[in-house]
């Protein structure tokens, strides 16, 4: 069976889940009010050039500026002969060279209020600003135009020789001059006239963005990615999809023609969803997105991986939990590292975890188990469409590896961190707290005014002070000759308290 799209579409959020052999691969969600801008072209304007880190923050009309790096930056000649030197001319011969930053030093390339074309390739993500470069690309149902590179690359995923062959002659015989193309994976077995059509709609569409530069004022938007729904499509090679199944009437028809009109092949495949059960439950999706909002998922031999999410790293910790085995323990380990690589990749896929992620499978003690281990690995891996790069197993059972982060994570997505715990994880302890207001009271009673002190706290800790430590109370009132009064707060912060004179 092969790949299924199941679609939750309202006028606040879209969802969308990509199953495989009706199992939950894939989960991405776009709210309106806070919709991705990953793909999207600015017209930017440099506000800082910072040499020590050899990059630039570049004001794209966004909360926070996007960080531009050296080697993100391609110039074009014609607007940038006087600052670096050279001609106007490439070597075919067609009035633009466009040049790369290697060997330059940023300072020399760019300066505050400069205005340049960029793209974001990175989401903000925490406290970080976008990230943005200056080789623009327009991706297409068949072909990637690239505007700055004037070449012609073929998708890895297409591993057939003479397939790639001859791809590779069809978009060098139609490419114009002065761009590039990348053919994508879902171009395998493409006529010519359907790969004709695509350039010629991301060539249009690069026209199009040119003339609209100069008018522009900067920053501002002149490109936005498309919606969730028609990326999801776009992005999945077309002979994978068996079906697409959306529960929305209007954007039923919307997709309707945009698969008469990109994808004709998949028209037939489309499925309204007109069923009283929710889609998402109807699919088993609303289960499964829960379960990747847990911090701990278990095994279904007993054992159990934990996941822990910060801002620079992942940590994966696999536990045996309630798999004793049956013969030694070599054998229970082995298993239980086994079951967690399936697992593991899911969730980096379910989860859509990327940078660094370190997985802290059980010490194994035969370096044949770890390698084995890391194979199984290495091939559960080969599903993922997000590029990664992993490292040998250690002798502690470590691995290291890093998944591309585009955008934010699921858990970013669909939670906030406990105003409690601040993202912390715990609290103080209820006597803890107690007991700092003990000093406080101490330090503050001598030049508050009035008879009396009041103490103004949440329920639980009046119920600590009233009842376990009356006694230390009815000592402290002694000590600072003061009545102390305990009112409570429902509204207050388990922490939080305050002192005051009355």
């Amino acid at each position: 069976m092969g790949s299924e799209i199941v679609i939750n579409a309202n006028p606040f959020e879209t969802r969308v889940a990509l199953l495989e052999n009706r199992h939950v691969a894939e989960i991405s969600v776009d709210r309106a009010k806070d919709r991705g801008i990953t793909g999207n072209i600015y017209k930017g304007r440099v506000v800082r050039v910072l040499p020590g880190m050899q990059a630039a923050f570049v004001d794209v009309d966004q909360d926070r500026a996007a960080f531009l790096h050296v080697s993100d930056i391609v110039l074009d000649m014609s607007e940038y002969a006087e600052m670096i030197g050279g001609n106007d001319q490439d070597n075919d011969g067609n009035g633009v060279e466009l040049i790369t930053a290697s060997g330059h030093a940023i300072e020399d390339l760019l300066k505050e209020g400069q205005e340049i074309l960029v793209q974001v390739t990175k989401e903000p993500i925490g406290t970080k600003g976008a990230r943005v470069t200056a080789y623009v690309t327009l991706p297409g149902r068949l072909l990637v135009l690239m505007p700055t590179l004037v070449k012609v690359g073929v998708s890895r995923r297409i591993q057939d020789s003479e397939e790639r062959e001859r791809l590779r002659k069809i978009v060098q015989s139609l490419q114009p001059k002065g761009v590039g193309f990348i053919v994508r994976t879902a171009a395998e077995g493409a006529p010519e006239e359907a790969i004709k059509q695509d350039m010629d709609f991301l060539v249009k569409l690069w026209g199009s963005l040119k003339k609209r530069k100069p008018r522009a004022r900067a920053p501002s938007l002149l490109y936005a990615e498309l919606d969730l729904i028609y990326r999801v499509l776009r992005d999945l090679s077309s002979s994978d999809i068996s079906a697409i199944h959306i529960d929305s009437k209007d954007e039923y028809k919307k997709l309707l023609d945009f698969t008469k009109k990109f994808m004709p092949q998949l028209r037939n495949t489309v499925r309204l969803h007109e069923e009283n059960e929710p889609i998402f439950d109807h699919f088993g999706v609303e289960l499964e997105l829960n379960r990747a909002l847990g911090r701990k998922i278990w095994l279904k031999s007993g054992g159990y991986i934990v996941i822990d999410q910060t801002e620079a790293l992942t940590a994966i910790d696999v536990n045996t939990g309630r798999f004793v085995g049956k013969k030694n323990l070599e054998e229970t380990i082995v298993k239980t590292n086994l079951e967690a690589v399936q697992e593991v990749v899911y969730q980096l896929r379910l989860r859509n975890i990327g940078g660094l992620i370190i997985i802290d499978f059980i010490d194994m003690e035969r370096f044949a188990n770890r390698k084995r281990v890391f194979s199984v690995f290495e091939e559960a891996l080969k599903k993922d469409r997000t590029k990664t790069t992993i490292l040998q197993i250690s002798e502690l059972g470590l691995v290291e590896m890093t998944r591309k982060r585009i955008r934010d994570n699921l858990s970013s997505v669909m939670t906030e961190p406990c105003p409690y715990c601040e993202g912390k994880g715990t609290i103080k302890s209820m006597r803890t707290i107690v007991y700092e207001i003990f000093r406080q009271v101490r330090r503050e009673a001598p030049i508050l005014e009035g008879k009396r002190v009041v103490i103004v706290a949440h329920p639980k800790l009046a119920d600590l002070l009233y009842e376990e430590e009356s006694d230390y109370l009815e000592k402290l009132e002694k000590q600072i000759k003061k009545k102390i009064v305990v009112k409570t707060e429902y509204n207050m912060h388990q922490e939080q308290y305050q002192i005051m004179g009355l």
